[in-house]
């Protein structure tokens, strides 16, 4: 191998030749360990730098690494980058102001590198150190995060946020792992705390740390007034009143202003003026990478003057020059660096070229090909390299993959395995036999001394998800399941109102917070905060139903009706699971030849979820009673592979497999997917829909008669009256949540002793889930695949340059794309929009006005692609796959509620390529606040998975998933969403329990104190966040919960005020209460009075012996109320008097 010595002592850019992309990060820890300073690598783009980011310290663990990212977003776009990025790339600029502790290898990318940056001096000023004890003012402070980019929010939950409440300072600095908490006393700092952003709660203390600017273009005085001068100057007097120049005037960020970074400073630094004495290396890629993204800013450039020539002063973009390098300023610092090539192809060695001898990793594609053994093949090239003298190193992804492997391969005689942790490890293990170790890497190499294979060159393609941060959805589900002014709610006792807000009333002399309530005539009611509990969301589908009348009939008696048909309803439920259990199965099972192998051919690694519902089936399937197991999962969570691997394993069991979609679009897919995996097995696949030719259709059911076709694929055709099975023993049905009544009778049929699987994505409330188990076996799915990138969301007002880029991207990336509007009246503008401005593509459009066949015949000839853009309604949030459609563009996105924008987002980013998702809102029109709410938080989603939780958040909108039968949809309309729910729960309870269990009884203790009680304003100013709270407290039913709830609010807002206190205390009093079934208790300056529910306390005995105890203070008065004279003169002696007494009640009631 060439001396490193060279390359560090080179004043010309070399030629590194003979490094594959595996050995490149070994070869760059090794430059980094042996450079004066530090060394720094150019990636051809982000995900190669995050590549070599997550393999490099493996081959030498002491090696700091600086990442340095480009802006996400492109050139002269609307958008800004997102606050992640942006810190990430202040932080990593931060620390290349100091010498390196160690050696430092630095990583960034191509676009990283041509972008102009803030100047090392301007980076060293913008820095604020904040440790206890140091003097700041706290609006100062407040000014100061905004002026560096921070956002200010109710509550932090991401990087580059801030809150002010009271004497706390929250914030969420860029590049830190935590959150931090300022006390403040006066204008002094107190003490600095971490806290974890999910639960708001802290987790420890810290000596102070080092403030850096969330963004680039930072809005303090001086810049501010740079940016006013410099953009009259340049675009004239008229421009004053672009929006940019308003925001910015009035000191506000808005979306896309980095993209005017030069008019905010003096002057900008390209990112080589911050390396120093660095060794550069960029890779084999970056030229071109270069050349192309020199290319496309030009390409932006001109887009954008071409777009401001039709509609002046849309966009005015500052030239390339002054925010990029252009392609000479390029090359003088790419030769001025040095920075060496690498190149992965051998060069003969010269005076500017090295060459490493290192070829890329042996391929097993061939024997992959030939459906040859290729752990054979493995184990025998091992033996090959170790006669070679070659020292061989097998590194898998994970440790369980790397303990796959290692029993797969010693199955086939693999001798002398040992586990490695590190390069050093693996190199001395490797001396004596196979090292096998987990290490990122996709690619291995061969070199002189060491050769390394990784899981993807054996197998193909085997990939493991990359760890993703998640941002917790609870924290955030629960302040988005507030209640909105104007919501239908559904009080248990006097039915459906509408919620009008939150309300102060005084009781007595104190204030109390309720929230209001109107009813049919224009009645009102006011209910305490602290019985929320009788309250519950009715749901959407609101335009149908009407508002009850206070003290009217008709609700108790509709609530009584309902409650004897949901009882009827699990009556059945139990009956059928009775059944089901007594009768025998077929029973299959994996055989151990073919399913390991037909396992191999998913060419992901299965998520935990997925693992387990894969097992539950196969148990199920091996059990030797009829299965029915519903299997629930987000859109895209893989369903279908569980379903795919448990008609495998019927197949080869000899039994024949129907699977059932409700489309013939699904249909397809499913045959596509299934013919696919099955490939090379002995087993016959037929389709029948109402699309497959009538002479495929006739032999298919021949051929089930018969026997000789094993699976078959189709739409509910497979359940018409001629058709019959052979053996049929496993039916598969996809999306049950879209079929009707008498097609799930004609399963039932089917149903007496076959094995059913039912797969959908309504996902059931999880309370339900509990009731229900055991009467149909669930399965959940709740963690994403592997890999899937998140979709990148972006709002913004209507562009057209940035649509129709959009468009195109994913036309030159050879995708599809989808254009959704939400009503039909908009489609006639988008077409013109689209033969106008983007006529390089070809587009088809879809409504519900169409009949069923004609779009399905239009979605049809979308997904066989021949049309790229399907420029829609709302009809395609349901089950239709396209991979290769990954642009989404919402046109009024404002119009839509949460769970339907969820829901199709979820319909781009199903293969492995970035998804992007545009969220347009009106230009002109400024949105409602809700909405503004609802697209930041679908922006904020960005992490897989929250689907599950957001979608059973927002579960009404799709009605429940069809757990039952048909009929439940009507009943939830008449009490309501969440009321019906809980209704059901104790129906299935009490039917399981045989009618043994007591019910509890149905009541909300009322309580009254002359104390104020309620959250103040000036203690939580922001008023959703209040309610949540008000809820949240509402669902503690322990007191251990109490104080952590109380912890917890003292913990993010401060010590609490008295009135908060109090109402902590009533909760209190409030669990006593329920305990002893006291329907009101009355507290007043003389002592209390206690009503029971119904008038019949719950344990006579008990009660009397606790009155004699009370002695002659306390009298029971014959209407069965207990009334207690005591003099309490203040409300805290009250509040205190009466938790004592319901402590007391609640003991005697046992």
């Amino acid at each position: 191998m060439p001396e490193l010595k060279t390359i560090l002592d080179a004043t010309v850019p070399l030629t590194l030749s003979g490094v594959p992309s595996g050995f490149l990060p070994s070869l760059l820890a090794d430059i980094a360990r042996a450079a004066h300073l530090r060394a720094v690598y150019v990636a051809a783009d982000e995900a190669q730098m995050r590549a070599v980011a997550a393999t490099a310290t493996w081959f030498a663990p002491e090696l700091e690494i600086v990442q340095l990212p480009a802006w996400d977003c492109l050139p002269y776009d609307r958008a800004s980058p997102t606050l992640r990025i942006m810190a990430e790339r202040i932080g990593a600029l931060h620390r290349l102001q100091a010498k390196p502790k160690g050696p430092q290898l630095v990583l960034t990318t191509v676009n990283a590198a041509t972008q102009r940056t803030l100047t090392p001096f301007r980076i060293r000023q913008l820095v604020a150190e904040l440790k206890p004890g140091a003097r700041i003012d706290r609006d100062k402070l407040a000014a100061l995060l905004q002026a560096n980019g921070y956002v200010r929010t109710d509550t932090v939950h991401d990087q580059g946020e801030y809150a002010v409440r009271g004497g706390i300072v929250d914030l969420f600095p860029s590049g830190e792992e935590q959150a931090l908490r300022l006390d403040f006393f006066g204008d002094e700092i107190e003490t600095v705390r971490t806290f974890d952003p999910a639960d708001q709660r802290t987790t420890g203390r810290v000596d102070g740390f080092v403030l850096l600017p969330a963004s680039e273009a930072l809005l303090d005085e001086e810049s501010v007034k740079r940016f006013r001068t410099r953009y009259r100057d340049k675009f004239g007097a008229t421009a004053t009143g672009d929006p940019l120049y308003q925001a910015v005037s009035d000191g506000r960020r808005l979306a896309g202003m980095e993209h005017w970074l030069p008019l905010f400073e003096d002057k900008l630094a390209t990112l080589w003026d911050h390396l120093g004495d660095a060794v550069v290396v960029r890779d084999s890629g970056a030229p071109a990478a270069a050349e192309g993204r020199l290319e496309a800013i030009a390409d932006y450039y001109d887009n954008r003057k071409r777009a401001e020539a039709a509609e002046p002063g849309s966009y005015r973009a500052l030239p390339a020059k002054t925010l990029y390098l252009d392609a000479d300023e390029w090359q003088a610092e790419v030769t001025a660096a040095p920075a060496h090539l690498i190149s992965p192809f051998h060069e003969p060695p010269s005076a500017r070229v090295l060459d490493f001898e290192v070829d890329g990793p042996r391929d097993f594609a061939p024997e992959r090909a030939n459906q040859a053994n290729v752990y054979e093949a493995v184990v025998a090239h091992v033996t090959r390299l170790r006669k070679e003298g070659r020292k061989p190193i097998l590194a898998s992804y994970s440790v369980g993959a790397r303990e796959r492997l290692r029993s797969l391969l010693e199955d086939h005689d693999l001798t002398g395995a040992r586990l490695a942790d590190t390069w050093q490890e693996a190199m001395g293990a490797a001396e004596r036999g196979v090292a096998l170790t987990v290490v990122a890497l996709d690619h291995g190499f061969t070199a002189p001394g060491v050769a390394v294979l990784t899981e993807q060159d054996m197998l193909g393609d085997r990939l493991v998800r990359r760890a993703k941060r998640r941002k917790s959805a609870d924290a955030f589900l629960a302040e988005l399941a507030t209640l909105s002014p104007g919501d239908l709610v559904v009080h248990s006792d006097h039915g459906i109102g509408r919620y009008e807000g939150l309300m102060q009333i005084p009781v007595g002399k104190a204030p109390h917070d309720c929230v209001a309530l109107s009813y049919a005539g224009g009645d009102k009611l006011y209910v305490p905060v602290e019985n929320l509990e009788v309250l519950s969301r009715y749901g959407s589908g609101e335009d149908g139903a009407s508002l009850d009348k206070l003290g009217g009939e008709a609700w108790q008696r509709r609530k009584s009706r309902m409650k004897e048909r949901i009882r009827e309803i699990a009556g059945e439920l139990i009956k059928t699971a009775a059944e089901r259990a007594l009768r025998p199965g077929e029973v299959a099972e994996p055989d151990s030849a073919g399913y390991p192998a037909f396992v191999d051919r998913f060419p992901y690694e299965e998520t935990d979820d997925q693992d387990r519902a894969i097992g539950d089936v196969l148990a199920d399937l091996a059990a030797g009673k009829p299965m029915d197991r519903l299997i629930v999962g987000d859109v895209g969570f893989g369903k279908t592979e569980v379903a795919l691997r448990a008609a495998f394993v019927a197949a080869m069991a000899g039994m024949q497999v129907a699977v059932i979609c409700p489309t013939t679009l699904l249909a397809r897919q499913h045959f596509t997917n299934f013919s696919a995996r099955f490939e090379g097995f002995p087993i016959n696949i037929g389709r029948l829909s109402r699309l497959v030719p009538a002479a495929e259709a006739k032999k298919t059911k021949e051929g089930l008669a018969d026997g000789s076709i094993d699976v078959v694929v189709g739409t509910h055709a497979l359940l018409a009256k001629g058709l019959d099975f052979k053996r049929i023993g496993l039916v598969i049905v996809d999306e049950e949540q879209r079929f009707g009544v008498t097609h799930k009778e004609r399963l039932k049929a089917l149903r007496a002793d076959v094995h059913m699987l039912t797969l959908t994505a309504t996902p059931i409330p999880r309370t339900l889930q509990m009731a229900m188990s055991g009467l149909r076996e669930l399965s959940v799915i709740q963690t994403p695949p592997v890999d899937r990138l998140a979709v990148r969301t972006y709002v913004m007002p209507w562009d057209p340059v940035v649509l129709r880029e959009a468009l195109l991207r994913e036309h030159y990336r050879g995708g599809q794309s989808f254009l959704v509007t939400p009503r039909i009246a908009d489609l006639p503008d988008i077409e013109e929009y689209l033969r106008r401005e983007v006529p390089e593509i070809r587009y088809v459009v879809a409504h519900g006005q169409m009949s069923p066949t004609e779009v399905e015949e239009r979605m049809g000839a979308f997904y066989d692609k021949k049309f790229e853009v399907l420029v829609s309604t709302t009809i395609i949030e349901s089950g239709i796959d396209i991979p290769s459609a990954n642009t989404m563009i919402v046109n009024r996105a404002d119009r839509f509620g949460l769970a339907q924008l969820y829901q199709l987002r979820g319909r781009v980013g199903r293969s492995k390529t970035r998804a992007y998702a545009y969220m347009v809102s009106p230009p002109e029109r400024q949105m409602t606040e809700a909405a503004d709410k609802r697209l930041k938080v679908l922006s904020d989603l960005d992490t897989l998975g929250a689907g599950f939780q957001l979608a059973s958040h927002d579960l009404d909108i799709r009605g429940a998933g069809n757990l039952l039968g048909d009929e439940q949809s009507g009943h939830i309309k008449e009490v309501g969403y969440e009321l019906y729910q809980s209704m059901l729960e104790e129906a299935i309870m009490d039917a399981k329990a045989g009618g043994l269990r007591d019910a509890p009884r149905d009541f909300s203790p009322q309580i009254t104190v002359d104390a104020p009680i309620l959250i103040p304003e000036e203690y939580v100013p922001d008023l959703d966040l209040r309610m949540g709270l008000y809820r949240r407290l509402n669902e503690v039913d322990e007191r251990a919960g109490l104080d952590a709830f109380a912890a917890e609010m003292i913990d993010r807002f401060g010590p609490l005020p008295e009135a908060t206190d109090n109402l902590v205390k009533i909760m209190e009093i409030k669990l006593n209460a329920k305990k002893a079934c006291i329907a009101k208790l009355d507290v007043g300056p003389k002592g209390a009075l206690v009503a029971f529910h119904d008038d019949t306390p719950p344990n006579v005995t008990g009660l009397l012996a606790y009155v004699d105890k009370l002695g002659p203070i306390a009298k029971l008065r014959p209407d069965s109320k207990l009334a207690v004279s005591r003099a309490w003169g203040d409300p805290k002696a009250r509040l205190n008097g009466a938790l004592q007494l319901s402590k007391g009640l609640a003991k005697a009631a046992g």
